[in-house]
């Protein structure tokens, strides 16, 4: 953490701040910007997504890179579901096309863990991926100023 400064909100969270910090992660994400989404991790920040794991900002740097290379159009939006002490899960739906221009729906859920300095020390996403029509978004690109609605169920 040389160098770095803290990423408020801070643990232990309440309502208002766990909602912040899922606020604050979505518009991150939403940049597309590996870096600036790194930034916001521990050093040494454990992950899994899907049956990928690893460790560390390098690696989350290339896993984002790699991601959005082929996640064309990403748009996400995230939900609170639940918080405690140092600890948020959320619930999350983004879409995207491939190359071919096929759209796709992923719907995840997260557990996030926190360092004292408000940096993610660990991320463990599950996430599955269902094909849409182009019709079918509904999630058009980064959340506007204001805008509190949260996921449908399905």
């Amino acid at each position: 953490m040389k160098g770095e400064t803290v990423r408020p909100p801070l643990p232990p969270f309440d309502l208002d701040s766990a909602r912040a910090k899922v606020r604050a992660a979505e518009n991150a994400w939403n940049t597309r910007d590996p870096e600036r989404v790194a930034a916001a991790y521990t050093e040494d920040s454990v992950w899994r997504n899907r049956d990928e794991f690893f460790t560390g900002r390098a690696a989350i740097v290339e896993f984002l890179t790699r991601k959005w290379a082929t996640e064309n159009g990403y748009a996400l939006r995230k939900d609170l579901w639940a918080f405690h002490d140092n600890r948020i899960a959320v619930r999350f739906q983004y879409e995207w096309h491939d190359d071919t221009g096929q759209w796709w729906r992923s719907y995840g859920n997260e557990q996030w863990e926190f360092a004292p300095d408000g940096r993610m020390a660990r991320r463990e996403a599950s996430i599955n991926d269902v094909p849409i029509e182009q019709s079918q978004r509904r999630i058009l690109g980064p959340r506007a100023e204001g805008d509190e609605s949260v996921l449908p169920q399905h």
